[in-house]
């Protein structure tokens, strides 16, 4: 990082990491309960890794490093009437833990929301003070 940070870059950082996050608990709820044929190709959930991020006086906000795929095993399933089923009558459905990314997008939210509520206060906090100085 180059400059100093302001607030509003701290909780603008934040809300990005926020938004990556809240991006892959869509992607892994829209392919939840999906079925593959074979183990392989199946989904598996994605998840942000985050890193800390300091500009030159040590301030610090959040950064996504990448986003990784889960280590989460697709479920074999017996569907032998499934267009998808392999020979012996098996589909693989997507591995994704539908409870805990429900759980993950509540979290976000109000992280998300947190961090929109600093650059309110921040806001209005300069406005008083401009009006102080009238």
């Amino acid at each position: 990082m180059s400059g100093p940070m302001n607030i509003f870059d701290i909780s603008g950082r934040a809300m990005s990491a926020n938004l990556t996050r809240l991006n892959t608990t869509a992607s892994n709820l829209a392919n939840a309960r999906t079925v593959y044929s074979n183990e392989e190709d199946a989904f598996r959930s994605l998840k942000p890794v985050f890193q800390t991020a300091y500009d030159r006086a040590g301030v610090a906000t959040v950064d996504v490093a990448e986003v990784v795929q889960s280590d989460m095993k697709p479920v074999k399933k017996h569907d032998p009437h499934n267009p998808l089923a392999n020979e012996q009558g098996y589909v693989w459905e997507a591995g994704v833990d539908e409870a805990a990314e429900l759980v993950d997008m509540l979290e976000t939210a109000r992280h998300y929301q947190n961090n929109v509520q600093v650059m309110q206060t921040a806001k209005s906090l300069i406005l008083e003070t401009i009006r102080m100085a009238k």
